[in-house]
């Protein structure tokens, strides 16, 4: 029986906040934990090998990008996507990720982001658990991409798809 996107994502977040001790602590207690639970599961990308499921770097993304076989899909909510995006990235927000399941190439390089990298990593471990096999996040996210000077937003920013 497959499991419901939204219910893998809901005991991945109920994992998180478990072993960072929710509980009883501050993650627990609502939105003003998010920030500590956002804080944890960056520094666990950042501490992976840097082939483990992650683009650690623009130029590597790039350079990912330039070889053609890539799809790029944004987590973010569609406001966010229009605010500015990558070049040729979808907007399939994690919510909505369950939805589009067979819309989803297995036969790409498939890479999520967000703003700061939560919501693509649990993003990249739901699709994991739906038996995707080439999906990597890319933690430096659209922040990054943004610092680095490529993001697009505006009538220029419509080269990509929303869902």
């Amino acid at each position: 029986m497959k499991h419901s996107l939204t219910l893998l994502l809901s005991g991945l977040a109920l994992a998180v906040l478990l072993l960072l001790g929710g509980g009883s602590g501050a993650a627990a207690a609502g939105p003003q934990g998010l920030p500590a639970v956002e804080g944890a599961v960056d520094q666990y990308l950042h501490s992976l090998p840097a082939d483990f499921h992650t683009l650690r770097t623009v130029p590597a993304l790039k350079s990912l990008m330039a070889g053609g076989n890539v799809l790029l899909i944004d987590v973010r909510q569609p406001g966010e996507y229009r605010a500015g995006h990558i070049r040729g990235a979808v907007n399939l927000p994690l919510r909505e990720l369950d939805d589009h399941l067979g819309a989803i190439p297995t036969d790409k390089e498939i890479v999520l982001y967000c703003s700061t990298g939560f919501r693509s990593a649990m993003g990249v471990m739901a699709l994991q658990l739906q038996g995707f096999r080439h999906v990597r996040g890319f933690p430096p996210s659209f922040a990054g991409w943004q610092a680095a000077g490529e993001a697009v937003s505006g009538p220029e920013a419509g080269d990509g798809a929303q869902a």
